[in-house]
Formats: structure tokens, C-alpha cells, sequence
């Protein structure tokens, strides 16, 4: 995937691994679905963040392939918390002039949030903010799997021993869901787990983490600098020797 830098010392694209909304409703005797509703909260307050600090492209894993094996109640809440967020925050996207984009597999979806997700993107297609992918009903191997099943089908592919000839890690990129968004330079991670939980596994594979014990609903614009910071002052090889600037490419 491409590289676009406009500070060196600033994360092009981060991505968050939104983790804890259970873990944080628990300690305080409420329901799993009131944690989630506190997430979409912060959820909120760090998109602006990351817009005012400069930041390019902020993908949040909203939803994985796998969280359709939670309880189908909180299942179910968790789609209309994305539902109403599309529909009552629009004016917010428009407002910071922000891009909405989506990853994941749109198939396995409802008809209702296929149709928000969109209008969201339709109607922020032109803004040339920041742009906010929703990762949503999102899982790693299952992107690239499907990304491999596209290269597959196209008409060059005309035979086994030529498709694999021919794939290899550009064409691959060429076929992932947003195949013009820069890889991520920071992925940040609540909750204090230290697995990737198969959130962009091609695209991350040399990004920084950013680790920390908050839950996700006590995430702070603070907390957001803390780890900008962090990011700011790592030296990034990108497998080689010579040691080279936190973002270069």
C-alpha cells in the first residue's frame, strides 16, 4: 500500500482496537450494553481528537467476524448503537468535513445497516478531512481471503499456475477493501491485552503498538497524546539495519 506523510514525527493512519466496554460496565454493576453505549461516547470524542491533531486516516475495529458468537441481545445493540451513530452523527462528519469509509465483509451485515453505512459514505465521499474507516463485521484472515478471491476472479487469471505466477504482496494490497489507505503506522490497543485479535494482520505488519490498561469508555484525549507521543519517539526499521525516523517509509 501507498505511504502519505505530511509529519514525520505523526502517525499517517492509526488504527484502535476498541477494547474493555464489557470489562468497564462490569465493574460498575451495569449492563455490557450500557459499557458499549459509554464506548460509542468516547468512540466520538477520539475521532475529533485525531482529526484536530492532524491525523490522515483513523480505522476503528467496531465489530469482528467473531463477536457474532457473543449473546444475540448484545449482538443486537451493538448494531443499532452503529446504526443510530451513522444516522444521528452525520452532521458531526460533515461538520469536520470527515470521510466515512467501511471495511469488512458488507454480506454478512443487515439490509438496514448496508443502507446506512451507504448513505454515510455517499455523502461524505467528497470530504477531504480525515477519513474514518468503521471496521464492522471486520476480521484479518477473512479480509485477506477475500482479497485473494478477488484477484482470483479477475479475466488475467486464466488459469491456477498463472494466478500464482502472478499474485504477489502488490496485487494482493491492489485487491484488500481500501487498497488507497496508507498501512497503519500506530495501532492502539485498550484494556492491557496484548494480541492483535486479527485486526488489519496484512496491513499492520510493521506498525507500532500502543498498549494501555485504560478501558476503552475511560480512553482520554490525553491518553490519545500519550500514545502519539510514544509513537513520536520509536525508531522505525521496517526490517532493516539502519535505524530511520518514527513514520518513514
Amino acid at each position: 500500500m501507498k505511504s502519505e506523510k505530511l509529519n514525520e514525527a505523526l502517525p499517517c493512519h492509526v488504527g484502535i482496537i476498541m477494547d474493555g466496554n464489557g470489562r468497564w460496565a462490569a465493574k460498575r454493576g451495569i449492563t455490557r450494553t450500557g459499557g458499549h453505549t459509554e464506548g460509542l461516547k468516547t468512540a466520538r470524542r477520539i475521532v475529533e481528537t485525531a482529526s484536530n491533531r492532524g491525523i490522515r486516516y483513523l480505522t476503528l475495529f467496531v465489530f469482528s467476524t467473531e463477536n457474532w458468537k457473543r449473546a444475540a441481545l448484545e449482538v443486537d445493540f451493538i448494531m443499532s448503537l452503529v446504526k443510530q451513530h451513522l444516522v444521528r452523527e452525520l452532521d458531526f462528519y460533515r461538520k469536520n468535513n470527515l470521510r466515512i469509509r467501511h471495511t469488512g465483509d458488507v454480506t454478512g451485515l443487515a439490509p438496514d445497516i448496508i443502507a446506512e453505512i451507504d448513505e454515510a459514505r455517499a455523502d461524505t465521499k467528497d470530504f477531504n478531512g480525515m477519513q474514518v474507516i468503521l471496521a464492522l463485521n471486520y476480521g484479518g484472515r477473512d479480509a485477506i481471503i477475500r482479497a485473494a478471491r478477488r484477484f482470483l476472479l479477475q479475466p488475467l487469471n486464466n488459469s491456477c499456475a498463472e494466478a500464482a505466477s502472478a499474485l504477489n504482496e502488490d496485487e494482493l494490497s491492489r485487491n484488500m477493501d481500501n487498497p488507497d489507505v496508507p498501512d497503519p503506522d500506530l495501532i492502539i490497543r485498550t484494556a492491557g491485552e496484548f494480541r492483535t485479535s486479527n485486526f488489519l494482520l496484512w496491513e499492520a505488519a510493521y506498525a507500532e503498538y500502543f498498549i494501555t490498561d485504560k478501558f476503552w469508555p475511560d480512553f482520554s484525549t490525553e491518553d490519545f497524546d500519550a500514545a502519539l507521543a510514544a509513537y513520536a519517539a520509536r525508531e522505525r526499521r521496517f526490517g532493516a539495519n539502519a535505524k530511520i525516523g518514527a513514520g518513514r517509509r
